[in-house]
């Protein structure tokens, strides 16, 4: 992989939420100024929408491309953009794809099918399939704790062969796993869970897919600067500072306490839709701890 292809969606990305209105309705305005705090202030290169803690399953079709073309809008000129677009159906990834690729987006995230638990053979087709759909780059999304399967070894080397299929956002937690991939194939792997943002860029990874990076953007940055120019002990004073904000952000589940976190910051987020529901006053006591324990104030 040449140097400039090594980030091909940059190093710092926040997973970002979906705002919504009081009432529950998408908030285009609170998105566009959710994104550009993210990119201006917040040191991002890129946002990944329509994702986990997007609540991608919750929103609809329409909703997902006004999403989409809004943040294209406010920050499409100066930060890549990603669209979610995985669902546990091929044909209706496909189409979300072909949507998102009409609307001007960089780059695809797409998550591995879930609840139907298919084999490996029919995630490598279901991949490949979408891969072939548009001209646009993809991210792999491997989080089983969510989708039920895993993606082997064998079926990530596979799909590394797919000339469009370039990057994977690692929720699974396998360093082992990633060093052998790593070592087979030029994927660029960004990490999408945040405890292991540090190890995983020690074994190879190129960036993070961050969801504390709604706050501590900057602070992410400088732990990969760091560790880049070799300053290894700073990259782990700034790992271990930021362990509060880690644990504090996933005690109960990653986009409610985001929302909540947003809330104390004055920042765009909103309530969660249901099966979802807002944090306790109880939880948001814990979390500002938290927060403050991990350096975050408001």
């Amino acid at each position: 992989m040449s140097p400039a292809s090594r980030t091909p969606f940059g190093r710092v990305l926040t997973a970002m939420v979906t705002p919504f209105t009081a009432d529950g309705a998408l908030d285009v305005a609170g998105a566009q100024r959710l994104a550009s705090h993210l990119v201006d202030d917040g040191c991002c290169d890129g946002l990944v929408l329509s994702g986990t803690t997007g609540e991608s399953p919750t929103t609809s079709d329409e909703e997902k491309h006004t999403l989409l073309a809004a943040v294209l809008e406010a920050v499409g000129d100066r930060a890549s953009v990603l669209a979610g677009v995985g669902t546990n159906d091929t044909a209706h990834t496909v189409q979300l794809a072909r949507m998102a690729a009409d609307a001007g987006a960089d780059g695809l995230l797409v998550v591995t099918p879930y609840y139907s638990r298919p084999p490996q053979e029919g995630l490598a087709r279901h991949f490949q399939t979408v891969a072939d759909a548009t001209d646009l780059p993809v991210m792999l999304y491997d989080i089983p704790v969510r989708t039920g399967v895993p993606l082997e070894i064998e079926t990530l080397v596979r799909l590394a062969e797919h000339p469009r299929i370039v990057a994977v956002k690692d929720a699974k937690g396998d360093l082992g796993a990633v060093s052998w991939t790593l070592a087979r194939t030029d994927l660029a792997y960004y990490c999408g869970e945040d405890m292991l943002n540090l190890p995983m860029i020690a074994v190879g990874a190129v960036g993070v897919v961050s969801v504390v990076g709604h706050v501590v953007g900057p602070r992410l940055r400088e732990m990969l600067d760091a560790y880049d120019k070799g300053d290894t002990a700073h990259a782990a004073a700034v790992h271990s500072g930021l362990l509060p904000v880690y644990t504090g952000t996933f005690r109960t589940q990653g986009v409610i306490l985001t929302k909540a976190t947003l809330a104390l910051l004055g920042l765009p987020g909103g309530p969660v839709r249901s099966p979802l529901v807002d944090a306790t006053d109880e939880q948001v006591a814990r979390l500002q701890e938290d927060l403050r324990a991990g350096g975050v104030t408001w």
